[in-house]
C-alpha cells in the first residue's frame, strides 16, 4: 500500500471514529447555506455560562470540583457517557443539563427528566432506554411550564457556547485549575483526567 492511500485510509478512519463519538444536529450538513457559528467563548467562560444552568447533580455536593454535561436525552453517546461517569461518582460532582436539541422528542424527554421527583433514576431509565433502542423515557401527559422553560433555556445556553454536538463536557481541571471543554464520550479514565480527580 503506498504512503498517500495508507494517509487517506487512516484520515478517513479517525474522521468517522470521531464522528462516532458524538450525536450532532443533522439538520447542519443539508445543502441550505449554514447561518455563522456563534464564536466560542473562553473556556473560563463557557464554564461560567454551564454552571448557570439548570441540571440535576450525580456526586457528592460539597466536592472541590464540578463538571457540566450538556446532553440531549436521544443521543446514544449521552447515554455512554452516562454509564462511563458512573465509577466517579463519589469523587466528582457532575451536573448533567438536558437540552431538547436532536430529535421532536428531546424537549419533552429532558423535561421529563428535569422535572421528576427523582431526576437520577428518571435519566438512568431514560439511557438504558435509549442504548437498548426503545426510544427512551415516556412523556407524561403534561409537563410543567417551568420544566419546559428551565430545557428551552438550557438548550439556548448550548447554542451560545458555540458547540455542534453533544454530550458536551465542560470542565475545570481540579488539580491544574485549567478550563476546557469536550463534545463527545469519552472513558472514564479520560473523564477522570480532565478533571483531575
Amino acid at each position: 500500500m503506498n504512503r498517500r492511500r495508507f494517509l487517506f485510509r487512516t484520515c478517513a478512519t479517525a474522521l468517522s471514529a470521531a464522528a462516532v463519538a458524538a450525536c450532532g444536529d443533522k439538520s447542519a450538513t443539508s445543502a441550505a447555506p449554514a447561518a455563522p457559528a456563534a464564536q466560542k467563548p473562553a473556556p473560563k467562560d463557557a464554564y461560567d455560562l454551564a454552571s448557570r444552568a439548570s441540571g440535576f447533580t450525580v456526586g457528592p455536593m460539597m466536592a472541590a470540583n464540578t463538571v457540566y454535561v450538556f446532553f440531549d436525552p436521544t443521543c446514544p453517546h449521552c447515554a455512554t457517557l452516562w454509564g462511563n461517569a458512573k465509577p466517579l461518582a463519589t469523587r466528582l460532582k457532575l451536573v448533567w443539563i438536558p437540552i431538547g436539541w436532536l430529535q421532536k422528542s428531546s424537549a419533552p424527554q429532558a423535561a421529563t427528566i428535569l422535572s421528576a421527583p427523582d431526576p437520577v433514576a428518571a435519566m438512568a431509565e431514560n439511557e438504558a432506554s435509549v442504548l437498548e433502542r426503545r426510544g427512551g423515557i415516556t412523556v407524561p401527559p403534561s409537563l410543567s411550564d417551568e420544566a419546559v422553560g428551565k430545557v428551552k433555556a438550557n438548550t439556548e445556553l448550548f447554542h451560545k457556547l458555540g458547540e455542534e454536538s453533544v454530550p458536551l463536557i465542560v470542565f475545570k481541571n481540579g488539580k491544574t485549575g485549567e478550563y476546557g471543554a469536550h463534545a463527545g464520550v469519552v472513558p472514564t479514565e479520560q473523564l477522570a483526567a480532565m478533571a483531575g480527580v
